[in-house]
């Protein structure tokens, strides 16, 4: 696939139109907020050095253009109750990416879903209660799906969130 935007559009079926060019001090407030979703417009105005207006302005063209595509939380999901984390590979007939992906952001725990390229072709991030909720995830819901051809899971030990330096 090519590094520019597909024409498949946004979730309205519309395509989406190219983002503007990003400067500076776009990627400063990126960095900001990567790193605390919830800093205040006057935070970030105050450390880029722009007034509030325009930092606001900026935050509303970066969301405008999809490139701030939404604010969450960093959740420890084993204290969340969510134990057992594991990435699942996928194998899956040609042809059917956009109706396996619509199954899987239905699932529970799903909490990453990617296309790639290699020995396998999606790339899905789950979070689970445990190990059995986690195996029937996988023997049950995923390897039932028509268009799924193979899974593997990787248990995951350990994680850490790479925090963006400011």
């Amino acid at each position: 696939m090519a590094p520019e935007r597909m024409a498949e559009g946004n979730e309205a079926g519309r395509p989406e139109p190219q983002p503007r060019p990003l400067d500076p001090i776009d990627r400063d407030i990126l960095q900001i907020l990567h790193t605390d979703g919830r800093a205040s417009i006057r935070a970030v105005a105050e450390r880029v050095h722009v007034s509030r207006a325009n930092a606001y302005a900026r935050i509303n063209r970066l969301i405008d253009d999809g490139v701030i595509r939404g604010f969450g939380a960093r959740i420890n999901h084993e204290r969340a109750g969510q134990g057992a984390s594991a990435y699942i590979t996928l194998k899956i007939v040609q042809n059917t990416w956009r109706t396996v992906r619509e199954q899987l952001r239905t699932l529970p725990g799903a909490s990453h879903i990617a296309l790639v390229s290699g020995d396998f072709d999606v790339l899905l991030l789950v979070h689970t209660p445990d190990n059995r909720a986690l195996r029937e995830l996988v023997l049950t819901r995923l390897q039932a799906m028509p268009e799924v051809l193979s899974t593997r899971t990787l248990l995951v030990f350990e994680e850490d969130d790479l925090e963006v330096e400011g």
